[in-house]
């Protein structure tokens, strides 16, 4: 296969095979749908009350979770018998950002929570980077595992998503809707608004995994390197670029950013709601790609490679490790992650003091931050399992899923005592074999209620993240789709990689700006009036 491109396989796999295998036509050709998600109470489980539920000490400004910190003591079993009976193995496949985990025969931690589980959990563990490759590739195999982990912001990559789901995955409907969810108390009691999340043809489909952060992406900063040149935290576009400018130099191996064009079009309030769409004045949808604000950001971004300003080795490959180089080697000074790489990463290198950015528009104007506010994750159940066994592992999912305060948490969060993390004088401190082994594995086939926990070995984290995320929550752009699930046309999410692609071009200066127009025709022409069309339906 070294021939086939990322987009290539996305083609062949996404639209092809899992087309066939959804038994429909092989060309994509669906017009997409909408789906009222406040009209489907007759398939979701009730809500129970939340489960070890403690007082928190910081509240956050909802949809921010609250925070804790220090680590409750004593613990509780949230679980008293293993949710494993049959003793066969169970496959799962998540994602990992970073260095592989090792497998359950050179990992303590596997094996400590398999043990506790009574059926031991089987991962594939495969890069975050390319894992919608992968699940397109899966899905074209109808090789699923009977635990698969689905990002949530991979879904729309994947051509046909719904009716693919309906054939591969086990219909959870009759297994949790309603009072049928007692016997699962941890999953019970996740928000309502993450399981309608999980509903597709109007049928219970996954269990999701609720997000503790409603922000995307945030632009992180090496701030003791930039205190070493005496350089402030930028407060504006302009600060931004002029510091980058300063604390480059390849000379000492030092750039100062990873690839932030998400962050730079958010500075110029490009649309994110519903993967970059608005409405217009005159009430007709519109996306991003289509917008002057698109275009600034491009151009702002295309001159930030043209100077030299990204690590090198993010621009040739994609395979190069971003944490590593910014918050362990100090080879980048800006870079753009989720919020949940902030903890690890600062645990992972006490001396650095990683800090986000607090947000800006471009033109000094009211900041506009792009929402995540729905499930970080779903974990689909194989299809064509015996009853029996999908009650085994929702039991394992359940478990896999007790919140903040109870043994299993701990376990799940921190592997075991004297080896993957030493008691400290407010919680668990993790060993270095704990960020070897653990890549939050049973995270990815699980949720957890939103919390944002202590960690003693980053004694500042919950007061930082919660003092900039209740302060950026007031910039969360509004969504007009707000309360629907929306599955875009398939010719329309076939091309949305490869059109992504083409303005990387653009942006790494393999293409030229005047190209711009032409591939906004493109768009439209390759599926984006199919999708305008059904954005305006759905208003």
């Amino acid at each position: 296969m070294t021939g086939t491109t990322r987009r290539s396989l996305l083609q062949i796999a996404g639209l092809s095979v899992i087309a066939t295998a959804a038994g429909c036509s092989e060309k994509p050709t669906s017009s997409g749908n909408a789906q009222n998600l406040g009209a489907l109470g007759d398939v979701l489980p009730t809500q129970r009350d939340r489960t070890g539920t403690i007082k928190p000490d910081i509240t956050g400004t909802r949809p921010v979770p609250d925070g804790y910190l220090r680590y409750p003591n004593p613990l509780t079993d949230a679980i008293t018998t293993k949710p494993g009976t049959s003793g066969r193995a169970i496959s799962a496949m998540t994602p990992v950002w970073g260095p592989a985990p090792p497998g359950t025969a050179q990992s303590a931690y596997l094996r400590a929570v398999n043990a506790e589980l009574g059926t031991p959990v089987d991962f594939t563990v495969q890069d975050g980077g390319t894992y919608a490759d992968k699940l397109n590739a899966v899905f074209g195999a109808r090789d699923v595992p009977d635990l698969l982990c689905v990002p949530g912001w991979e879904i729309d990559k994947i051509p046909r998503f719904a009716e693919a789901a309906k054939v591969l995955f086990t219909d959870l409907t009759d297994h949790l809707h309603g009072d049928l969810v007692q016997p699962y108390r941890m999953i019970g009691s996740f928000p309502a608004a993450a399981w309608r999340n999980a509903v597709w043809n109007e049928r219970l489909l996954a269990i999701p995994n609720p997000t503790d952060s409603p922000f995307p992406y945030a632009l992180f900063t090496r701030k003791d390197l930039l205190d070493q040149r005496g350089i402030a935290v930028p407060g504006s576009l302009e600060q931004l670029l002029a510091a980058a400018k300063e604390v480059t130099d390849p000379a000492r191996k030092v750039w100062a950013f990873s690839e932030i064009f998400p962050m730079v079009q958010m500075y110029h309030r490009v649309p994110g709601a519903k993967g970059g769409w608005r409405v217009r004045a005159d009430g007709t949808p519109e996306f991003k790609y289509e917008t002057a604000e698109y275009r600034q950001a491009l151009e702002v971004m295309a001159k930030i490679y043209a100077d030299g300003l990204v690590h090198p080795d993010l621009v040739a490959s994609k395979g190069a490790d971003q944490d590593q180089l910014f918050a362990r080697d100090g080879a980048i000074v800006f870079a753009q992650a989720g919020m949940g790489f902030w903890q690890a990463a600062q645990a992972e290198n006490p001396k650095s003091n990683l800090q986000p950015v607090p947000v800006f528009a471009a033109d000094s104007g009211a900041p506009l931050v792009w929402g995540a506010g729905e499930p970080i994750s779903y974990t689909f159940v194989k299809a064509g399992l015996p009853k029996d066994r999908v009650e085994e592992l929702l039991r394992v999912v359940d478990w896999c899923s007790a919140p903040l305060g109870t043994q299993e948490a701990q376990l799940r969060d921190f592997g075991v005592a004297g080896k993957h993390h030493t008691a400290g004088p407010d919680g668990p401190v993790k060993t270095d074999l704990a960020f070897k082994e653990i890549a939050n594995q049973y995270f990815f086939i699980s949720g957890r209620n939103p919390a944002i926990g202590p960690f003693p070995n980053t004694p500042n984290y919950v007061r930082d993240v919660l003092t900039y995320s209740n302060e950026t929550v007031k910039h969360l752009e509004k969504d007009p789709w707000e309360g629907l699930k929306l599955e875009m046309p398939a010719r329309f999410a076939a091309n949305r990689v490869p059109a992504e692609e083409k303005f990387t071009d653009v942006l790494r200066g393999r293409r030229p700006l005047s190209d711009v127009d032409g591939l906004v025709k493109e768009w439209r022409d390759n599926g984006g009036e199919e999708a305008r069309a059904l954005m305006a339906r759905s208003l």
